[in-house]
């Protein structure tokens, strides 16, 4: 493909009728993600789409959590458009889109260059573990979240990462089942248990410490057994990985946490820690 077809494809901003087209594009990558998972990245986000003779060749799409920092993510090029500099266009719109915001990706070994070119920097390894999930116990003293647990659940996660996912959080409170450990009337961590993919997705997993942590995992587990099951561990995760085994479930991928930093450095403001991310695309 020329450089002159490049010169001939419109960037567009995604609408929900883009999604069938997107989503076929994300099948060409056997990335997982089903047409509600797309409808989800753009209800959160702002995604810029790639239209070469009226048909979408390429997506990239921006999910801003406040005005500090967001994610960089779906950045997509159907393999006929490759080679062009198509992916740098899109990834240069969602860049746009953050402003001077601080922007996280998950990256490949292939895509790394290219973010790195873009000022991004390798910050940690993301591990996937997936399979269907056996039987297991669990400690069974998660409660289930309801909608006025919101401002304390935003307040924690706020705590473990640095920046404001309070509309992700109202996201996947409607959508997903939030299970949350308490000590006392204080908030010490909290799991998400969705659909998403060829299954369930467990994550974003927070909280004040590794005890807590694994308690939460086994009990979304434990409410996923016999099913397909996905997670993916942060850094601080790693001393996940043995429940991960206990439960079947095997060390499928790893990905490339990068960082490009924004205006307003982001810091943690307390013990609490991600172990799981909510997914590689909403990190």
């Amino acid at each position: 493909m020329s450089a002159t077809a490049q010169a001939s494809v419109e960037l567009i901003d995604l609408m929900p009728e883009h999604i069938p087209h997107a989503h076929r594009l994300s099948v060409q990558e056997n990335w997982p993600h089903r047409p509600e998972d797309w409808a989800h990245l753009l209800e959160l986000g702002k995604g810029r789409g790639a239209v070469l003779d009226g048909q979408l060749v390429g997506t990239a799409n921006f999910v801003p959590y406040g005005d500090a920092a967001g994610t960089c993510n779906m950045i997509i090029v159907d393999p006929s458009m490759r080679g062009i500099g198509l992916g740098r266009r899109l990834m240069q719109a969602a860049l746009d889109a953050a402003g001077d915001r601080e922007c996280r990706l998950i990256a490949t070994d292939a895509g790394r260059p290219l973010y790195e070119k873009l000022g991004f920097a390798v910050t940690g390894m993301i591990t996937q573990y997936n399979g269907t999930a056996v039987k297991m116990d669990a400690p069974g003293s998660a409660e289930k979240a309801v909608p006025d647990d919101l401002d304390a659940l935003a307040a924690l996660d706020l705590e473990a990462i640095g920046m404001n996912r309070r509309s992700l959080l109202a996201l996947l409170l409607r959508e997903g089942d939030v299970w949350v450990r308490r000590h006392g009337s204080v908030l010490e961590g909290f799991v998400v248990l969705r659909k998403f993919g060829r299954g369930m997705l467990i994550g974003p997993l927070v909280a004040r410490d590794d005890a807590i942590a694994q308690g939460l995992l086994r009990d979304g587990i434990a409410r996923s057994a016999g099913g397909f099951l996905r997670f993916d561990l942060t850094a601080a995760g790693d001393g996940l990985a043995a429940i991960a085994t206990e439960a079947g479930l095997k060390r499928i991928s790893t990905g490339l946490a990068m960082t490009r930093p924004g205006a307003a450095p982001l810091r943690r403001t307390g013990p609490a820690k991600v172990y799981a991310l909510a997914s590689q695309a909403l990190c």
